[in-house]
């Protein structure tokens, strides 16, 4: 049975979570200003839980923005080396910026390139125990293939957005634009649901998360 009342329940288990740091909130503070997407607040909580579960070594990122999962990873496994690609400059260099200032450049590795470009680059750092895609939705299966084979034999793929504010179940869109960037999500998520070599799962938290693992 659905929720009637889903955003109160959002709201309360977001009231639910700890305070983050202040650097951490100064980092949120400036995608709401700055209109940059970072994970919704239930969904990198779900995340780093999923991520305490499962206790990787190195995670690779595609889709850095201004580093705010990267840096909540790295916070949540302090033993872990977290790789992260990001083709904007602007907000690389944002992210360049809150890895220094919160003293983590030890431990997050950030690439200035298109993952469609760099995965010479990526290589040299892997192989990897967790691949997190949160960057170009319409290139999402592309990120798969390319970097799915850098996984360890154990790796985990978690892919966010995959619901994109619940559109995917609306039946009538008005900008072509958007209709045609939804029926790619779409088509994706039925790939990645049938793939042969990965059982997946998908929670309905924050944007949409889908948690992928290999079969066998």
């Amino acid at each position: 049975m659905l929720l009637q009342n889903e955003e109160q329940v959002l709201k309360y288990i977001e009231n639910l979570i700890p305070d983050r740091s202040e650097a951490f909130k100064e980092i949120e503070q400036y995608a709401v200003e700055h209109d940059v997407p970072i994970m919704e607040l239930v969904g990198i909580e779900t995340l780093l839980q999923l991520l305490r579960m499962h206790q990787p070594k190195k995670i690779l990122e595609i889709g850095t923005a201004i580093g705010y999962s990267a840096l909540r990873m790295a916070e949540a496994l302090p033993e872990c080396k977290v790789v992260s690609v990001e083709r904007d400059e602007q907000r690389h260099n944002k992210a360049l910026e809150n890895v220094e200032t919160m003293n983590m450049s030890s431990q997050v590795f950030l690439i200035k390139g298109d993952a469609l470009e760099v995965e010479h680059l990526v290589r040299e750092h892997g192989p990897f125990d967790v691949l997190f895609i949160d960057a170009a939705k319409s290139q999402y299966r592309k990120f798969f293939d390319i970097y799915s084979k850098m996984l360890s034999p154990n790796g985990v793929i978690f892919t966010d957005n995959i619901l994109f504010h619940g559109l995917v179940a609306e039946e009538k869109i008005e900008s072509r634009n958007l209709r045609q960037l939804i029926r790619k999500i779409k088509e994706f998520n039925i790939w990645l649901m049938e793939h042969p070599d990965y059982h997946t799962a998908i929670m309905p938290v924050g944007d949409g998360l889908a948690i992928s693992k290999k079969r066998g």
